[in-house]
């Protein structure tokens, strides 16, 4: 098993990307804390994983006590702490017409400052561990879509921070920071946005080309299975880096030139 006897702590794992991340971890040998907002969908995710194997915090991240709160409950539950997953995120379409200061601070506030938070709080436990820190971004990361601009802004700052502290605590603490940029990914809540958005239940099966050259788009065991890498020691001194999880180039493609019934990817 691949991470046998670590400790992580995964943030938003109640659902989608990040439950996926969770049961990849134990299945692996890792015992996990999950994290959300969802009591109710965390908990079930504690009792599928046994509780030898899980344990559950609910708490907003906004909250500044909270960064602290996870790791407590994760040296309590388990002992030490071998590394941090900063997966939970705000998503939510708007533009530079649509977006007012006070919803750009929080959309910040939640995706970047969060996990530079959660780093601090548990840097002396990765320390001790030499264990690493795994950001979860967005290949919008880059630029980002027209109605994705405080999204966007916000997980390019995350990739800036990967980069950073990449650096800084390898040098200093021997331990990693790494990021994969996930592209459009059929989570549980990617499809009830869409389905409010007023499309069929079944809208990701007939996709562009342009978004889904494969046919479909990603499934969250997909970006757990690369996770795994980052977290195991497999990937050795390895630090810094930020890996794009999409099925096509991001950049520099060309849109198809009626765009007016494509359902735009969200990450």
């Amino acid at each position: 098993m691949r991470l046998q006897n670590k400790t992580i702590i995964i943030t938003g794992s109640c659902t989608g990307i990040g439950k996926a991340i969770a049961q990849r971890c134990v299945a692996e040998g890792a015992q996990v804390l999950i994290h959300g907002l969802e009591p109710d969908l965390g908990q079930s995710l504690v009792n599928e994983l046994g509780p030898n194997n899980a344990a559950l915090h609910i708490e907003d991240l906004t909250n500044p006590d909270a960064p602290q709160h996870l790791v407590d409950t994760a040296i309590t539950a388990f002992g030490k702490l071998d590394a941090i997953v900063n997966n939970a995120a705000m998503v939510v379409a708007s533009n530079l017409q649509t977006t007012d200061l006070d919803f750009f601070r929080k959309m910040l506030e939640v995706n970047t400052l969060a996990p530079f938070a959660l780093i601090k709080a548990a840097l002396p436990h990765l320390t001790a561990t030499k264990g690493n820190i795994l950001n979860i971004g967005s290949v919008n990361a880059w630029s980002g879509e027209p109605n994705l601009l405080p999204y966007s802004v916000s997980k390019g700052a995350l990739m800036t921070l990967t980069r950073n502290l990449g650096d800084t605590l390898m040098r200093e603490n021997h331990v990693r920071v790494n990021q994969i940029n996930p592209g459009w990914v059929l989570t549980e809540n990617e499809a009830q946005r869409k389905r409010d958005h007023g499309l069929a239940d079944n809208w990701y099966a007939d996709l562009p080309a342009v978004y889904a050259p494969s046919g479909r788009i990603l499934w969250p065991q997909e970006i757990a299975a690369a996770a795994i890498y980052w977290l195991a020691d497999e990937s050795g001194p390895i630090s810094g880096q930020v890996v794009d999880l999409e099925q096509h180039p991001f950049i520099g493609r060309n849109p198809p030139k009626d765009t007016s019934t494509i359902p735009a990817p969200p990450n």
